[in-house]
């Protein structure tokens, strides 16, 4: 499928025109510029194109009237220009009026066509060259489909000139589309408007946005009005006045600035990569190991693509070199699908509008306010909506909401309130020295907390203060081998004579959530006996515990494990019936009913929640209520920091006392802050009309009409060819999540170079529209090649990636 870039050559000048309004004047200076280039920068080539004309009115001058089309105008008094036009309009209106009864183009087709006709005059073999793109009436005025054309042109991010409207009311108008456009992450380099001397906006606009925003202004005398439309005399006049103009010292300056902005930006983007290599600490990367020509410079990002550098290849120049001909110039940008949804939050696509306009709302309201002992609108909506939600997954016990900056954070104080809850039930001293109940394998974050909550891995065992504090149980594991699906279950769990085979099989991965059954059928039994036997085990050595904490149904950093749902149920019945193993003496029996038995449940639903797995909550998967459940990443899909941390009410009560410092004194200085509560409070919103108004139907029947319970974006085909691979070791998918394990002969893990050669295969560069249009940038995990859609990730899209991994697995 074709995906449209941004539009970025070396020695392609490529702006767009936008307008403040209808008839403020963009073909006309469209018109001068276009001239000017040709006059000025004869050796090359100027170029004009129009995606969607309608018969304008234009600003009230000679000709652009009665030539009916603003592209006929330039025609006649842009000499040496390309002048180009896709699609065409009878009527006098907005394009997506005009488009009625016609045969409307898709956003994507459009996009796609304007690129490749750029692509084509860049590979044209010229040394250089300007394009001018001209949009229709104003910065919001709709193309053919009915998008804003802020947004619909925005996945190709044009350097803009915009044209502001010198009638009255223009300055508003001006300032407004400004702001519309740099809210989508336009780079405007420019202002152009007539002179009216008046209303004078011109003035008035040059000190606002030279002072304020440091952007230029140019102004110039307006064109001349028709006085006998159409007779030669006015002719002449307009040409005079193009002639007069388009040499002026004013035009010359305006194309001297552009071109000095296109080199910079040009130049900081191909440094990107070498500046940032002696300036930049990178997590997660030992940079002994690293090069600048292994650092990926981002330029922007838009749905599910980046924009990234594109280095060209020496064979692509190596023929030309030999004939003594001009190379064609290759883009320098190229579209990378964002495969690890940008460690794990993007939810809702890159530059997602909506929650850019929620965080300029929040940010234009209060900025940043403290929040102890304080209230404001987006905090207390978010915290309704959460708990609204978990409630809705069937999880009744949570009541209070807790914010703090990240999943590492939230983790933090989920562990303060899971301990003291224990503690102070039980009456232990607070000296006491408690531990926590979890997973081999798992990752909370990288806080010293945090970290003390996983065991000894690459994360954290060479990190001096690492103190592992708990009891880590290794869980059964589910993936996809051989076209069957597998439960492996670890050596340990059998006792002689136990009778159960080292794997169990299942037809589907819904069978595995299948608990009904599978319980009937004692498949529990194994694994409650054994987590009983590990906590009699440590609780008879005289350990304590103050909580069970870990990711439901998957382990994300710590190697993307499908964990056997049927063990974490297991796991946690076992040890809400055992209250008399982790306090033997007669305590006081919860008030409230339900309440937390045994240890309180801390779910970390940073990565598995709020629809990463396809549903609300993942604790919704294993049929259980969490105590205390942490939820981050996609919560504000991707655009700003913000984790809430969920509690039940006798949790929160434990902490009631009439001494401050039995409270729960944790806290940051962004605790809560308006940005991020307002931007969660829309990114949930929003997946939540998604969820309601059928936008994944199309992933969820899973190839059999009727609706999987366990649906992934992936369809179930790849991921049965994936597991028939000889090099794979296994694979899962579930929600817009599919893990591939590759065989790693020198042992699996964090530090195992095994799937580094699909991960750069998916990467290559691509060059030219007769290749792959884009490529797929991901992470791995030692062996794991993991990849990950938005929930906004298209079937096309979807489609796409699996033939490349049939591609390179073949």
């Amino acid at each position: 499928m074709a995906h449209s870039g941004s539009l970025l050559w070396r020695n392609l000048r490529v702006y767009q025109i936008y307008g403040a309004n209808t008839e403020v004047g963009k073909t006309i200076f469209t018109t001068t510029l276009c001239n000017a280039t040709s006059k000025l920068y004869s050796s090359e080539s100027t170029a004009y194109l129009k995606p969607d004309i309608v018969p304008l009115a234009g600003w009230k001058s000679i000709d652009t009237q009665q030539e009916g089309f603003g592209y006929s105008h330039i025609r006649k008094y842009a000499r040496g220009v390309s002048v180009t036009t896709m699609h065409q309009y009878d009527l006098a209106i907005s394009p997506h009026a005009a488009a009625l009864g016609k045969t409307i183009p898709k956003d994507a087709d459009l996009l796609s066509s304007i690129y490749s006709h750029l692509s084509d005059a860049a590979r044209s073999g010229n040394p250089g060259g300007w394009f001018f793109i001209e949009t229709a009436g104003g910065v919001h005025s709709p193309g053919p489909s009915g998008t804003s054309q802020a947004e619909l042109y925005r996945p190709l991010r044009c350097p803009v000139l915009l044209v502001g409207d010198a009638k009255l009311g223009g300055i508003s108008t001006t300032i407004s589309a400004f702001e519309s456009l740099r809210l989508r992450g336009y780079d405007i380099e420019a202002v152009l408007l007539f002179e009216d001397e008046q209303f004078r906006n011109h003035d008035y606009l040059k000190a606002y946005f030279e002072k304020k925003h440091r952007v230029r202004v140019v102004s110039a005398p307006a064109p001349p009005l028709s006085e006998s439309q159409g007779s030669q005399e006015d002719a002449e006049r307009m040409a005079r006045f193009y002639n007069e103009t388009m040499l002026s010292g004013t035009v010359k300056s305006v194309l001297e600035h552009l071109d000095e902005r296109h080199k910079a930006r040009v130049t900081r983007l191909e440094s990107l990569s070498s500046e940032g290599h002696q300036r930049i600490w990178w997590p997660f990367t030992q940079q002994k190991l690293l090069s600048p020509a292994k650092i990926t410079a981002i330029d922007s990002a838009n749905g599910d693509f980046f924009q990234t550098l594109n280095a060209p290849r020496p064979e692509d120049f190596s023929e030309h070199r030999a004939r003594q001909t001009p190379a064609p110039q290759e883009p320098l940008l190229q579209s990378s699908f964002d495969g690890s949804a940008s460690w794990w939050t993007q939810g809702l696509g890159h530059a997602n509008s909506s929650l850019t306009l929620a965080a300029a709302y929040a940010a234009g309201r209060y900025g940043h306010v403290m929040f102890a002992e304080a209230i404001h609108e987006p905090a207390l909506a978010l915290a309704e909506t959460l708990l609204k939600g978990m409630s809705d997954g069937g999880n009744d016990r949570l009541s209070r909401v807790f914010y703090s900056d990240d999943g590492s954070t939230g983790v933090e104080s989920a562990l303060k309130m899971g301990l003291r809850a224990a503690r102070t039930r039980y009456g232990w001293p607070a000296d006491t020295k408690l531990g926590i109940i979890g997973l081999e394998g798992a990752y909370h974050g990288d806080t010293i907390g945090a970290m003390d909550c996983a065991d000894p891995s690459a994360y954290n065992e060479k990190v001096e203060w690492y103190e592992g504090k708990g009891v880590w149980l290794t869980p059964p594991s589910v993936m996809c081998r051989g076209g069957r699906w597998t439960v492996k279950i670890p050596a340990e769990f059998h006792e002689a004579g136990s009778g159960m085979a080292g794997e169990m099989s299942a037809e589907s991965l819904s069978d595995v959530f299948d608990f009904r059954t599978r319980e009937a059928r004692g498949e529990h039994q194994l694994y409650e006996a054994r987590v009983e036997r590990v906590l009699k085990h440590h609780l008879d050595k005289g350990r304590k515990f103050g909580a069970i904490m870990m990711e439901p149904v998957i382990l994300g950093a710590g190697g993307m494990v499908l964990v056997d749902p049927l063990f974490q149920r297991a796991l946690v019945n076992v040890v809400r019936r055992s209250q008399h193993l982790f306090s033997p003496e007669s305590v006081q029996q919860p008030r409230e009913k339900p309440d937390w038995t045994g240890l309180p449940v801390i779910f970390d639903e940073v990565f598995t929640g709020l629809y990463r797995l396809g549903r609300f909550t993942a604790s919704s998967f294993l049929g259980l209520d969490a105590d205390i459940s942490v939820h981050a990443k996609l919560l504000t899909g991707g655009l700003v920091p913000l984790c809430a941390t969920l509690a039940s009410e006798s949790i929160f009560r434990a902490f009631a006392s009439n001494d401050k410092t039995d409270a729960l004194l944790h806290g940051h200085s962004y605790t809560a802050h308006p940005v991020g509560c307002q931007v969660a409070l829309e990114s949930l919103q929003q997946m939540q009309t998604m969820e309601s108004s059928g936008s994944w139907a199309e992933f969820q029947t899973g190839g059999s009409g009727a609706e999987d319970a366990c649906w992934s974006i992936w369809s179930p085909q790849v991921v049965e060819w994936l597991s028939r691979r000889p090099s794979v070791a296994g694979v899962w998918a579930l929600g817009s999540v599919m893990s591939i394990h590759l065989e790693s002969p020198g042992g699996s893990g964090y530090t195992s170079t095994a799937a580094v050669a699909l991960r750069d295969a998916l990467r290559a560069s691509n060059h030219g529209p007769a290749q792959n249009p884009w490529n797929v940038h991901s992470r791995v995990l030692g062996n794991v090649l993991y990849l990950m859609g938005s929930q906004k990730t298209g079937k096309d899209v979807v489609l796409h990636i699996e033939r490349l991994l049939r591609q390179h697995l073949s």
